[in-house]
């Protein structure tokens, strides 16, 4: 079970940044910059973090790479030491049922409220998936997780989600299909699950954050919205995400201003969004995209990944660099610049 104040921020709506993984020039754990970007989420008003997820590569759960328990523990020590306010910590786990079993465990004992469920599961069938978030269920409360085919996500029918939706230990549901009828196929099984009102949804698709928090779904006579959400693309901007968030609560409460501004910022999002996770290329330089973003602002020293071939596509640092400048309400350039050398102390 969820402790009741993470529960609260979980089911108000919050802004959840997608971790990534600071690296050195020799590809090792940057653990003072690791540290820095944690800080650099509290400071901006994140209600939660995930850590071990897409965004902070998957790679770091294979066993030779000895990452993953340093990475969730370094992460939870600053959450511990600086944490002012309530949060949802996230942990992501992968693999087989009895993998994904293990990393819960680690994840439990390292003080993480809830899991992200991959359903990257070479030869899973659905029912094998709902069996497997069942098991990991025991441990901790499951997120579930939609992700696009692209980066090797299963397409997953509305019957799948509202039966996910139904087991106890379900807390949130993660949409990031990167497609607006696999959205609604999921937003309406999980609505028409038993326990839709204790299943939050939140929008995982980068490219239509905008278009997911303003939605009004409307399922078995109910309306249905996305309460936040958990983004790669907010592990930069995060200090504006959070300014988009509240935008969007104020416009499902009726704040006219509120739905003009929002209204005026969606395409550009979407066009920073463009330049960072690199859909023109595949998706190739997704994560290598979200370094330069925190590179060009002195985060990163790098834009190394654990796979060597995983780097920017040609042009993408430039494209990079045109948003930061097109796009400065949605950057924190002038705020991460006053903070920097207070989170790499």
């Amino acid at each position: 079970m969820l402790p009741a104040d993470a529960a609260v921020v979980l089911r108000d709506g919050a802004v959840i940044p997608a971790h990534p993984l600071a690296l050195d020039a020799s590809r090792r754990l940057d653990e003072r910059r690791q540290r820095a970007l944690t800080r650099y989420y509290l400071a901006s008003g994140a209600g939660g973090i995930a850590i071990a997820v897409h965004t902070t590569q998957f790679e770091i759960h294979e066993p030779e790479r000895g990452l993953l328990e340093p990475v969730l523990a370094l992460t939870a020590d600053v959450l511990d030491a600086e944490a002012d306010r309530p949060l949802v910590r996230v942990a992501g786990v992968v693999g087989d049922t009895a993998q994904a079993v293990r990393e819960a465990e680690l994840a439990a004992r390292l003080g993480y409220h809830a899991v992200l469920l991959s359903p990257r599961v070479p030869g899973a069938t659905e029912e094998s998936l709902l069996e497997r978030a069942a098991a990991v269920g025991e441990v901790l409360p499951v997120i579930g997780f939609y992700l696009q085919e692209a980066i090797g996500g299963p397409v997953l029918s509305r019957s799948f989600w509202r039966r996910f939706a139904d087991l106890p230990s379900v807390v949130a549901v993660k949409a990031a299909p990167f497609d607006r009828y696999r959205t609604a196929e999921l937003v309406r099984g999980v609505g028409e699950s038993d326990r839709a009102d204790e299943v939050s949804l939140y929008t995982g698709n980068d490219d239509a954050i905008v278009a997911d928090l303003t939605a009004v779904h409307h399922v078995a006579g109910r309306e249905r919205r996305f309460a936040g959400g958990l983004l790669g693309q907010w592990a930069v901007g995060t200090r504006a995400a959070t300014r988009v968030l509240d935008l969007a609560k104020r416009h499902h409460g009726g704040d006219a201003a509120a739905s003009a501004e929002l209204g005026a910022l969606a395409a550009d999002l979407t066009d920073l969004n463009a330049a960072v996770f690199d859909p023109v290329n595949g998706f190739a330089g997704v994560i290598a995209g979200v370094h330069e973003v925190l590179r060009q602002q002195g985060l990163l020293e790098g834009v190394w990944c654990l796979d060597e071939a995983e780097t920017l596509s040609p042009g993408q640092a430039e494209e990079i660099e045109r948003v930061r400048l097109a796009y400065p309400h949605l950057g924190d350039d002038d705020f991460i610049a006053e903070h920097r050398d207070e989170w790499l102390r």
